[in-house]
């Protein structure tokens, strides 16, 4: 069996709270990600994800926050079994390393390797719009990748 996880990390050169912050709020994750969050993420939240651009929605489940550290979400399971993804923020003298880990990819899914292939590419993309947001205010690279 392959080991489907996918992880994605990346330094970047701010405060964990304001990392976070940019994450659950609402009013900020519309400048590199979702172009709409239905309400600020909390643990047992059910929270409404739209890509205006793509004409697509999504529904995650938050599972477990700890303040400017950790955040697990599940989404996905409107298509079938999800995903679950953990997200941590380590500060460092530097700024703020994030990792990202998704779990829960099928393994007895032929196409498996692809999909995890996109899931990666999609982590590297998202963070890589959220480091250019939170470091530089670089708002308008979310919604860019053209498939």
């Amino acid at each position: 069996m392959p080991n489907t996880l996918v992880m994605t990390k990346l330094i970047i050169h701010k405060p964990a709270n304001e990392v976070f912050e940019a994450i659950v709020s609402p009013d900020k994750i519309g400048n590199f990600w979702f172009s709409s969050s239905s309400e600020r993420w909390e643990k047992d939240k059910r929270i409404l994800l739209r890509y205006e651009e793509y004409n697509a929605k999504g529904v995650i489940t938050v599972l477990e926050m700890e303040n400017n550290q950790k955040i697990v979400f599940s989404w996905g399971e409107e298509h079938g079994k999800g995903t679950e993804v953990t997200i941590t923020l380590t500060e460092l003298g530097l700024g703020t390393v994030i990792e990202v880990r998704e779990s829960g990819l099928n393994q007895e899914d032929p196409d498996v390797v692809a999909k995890m292939m996109q899931q990666k590419e999609g982590w590297v993309y998202t963070l890589t719009c959220l480091k250019a947001y939170v470091e530089s205010g670089i708002n308008n690279l979310r919604a860019s990748l053209i498939h």
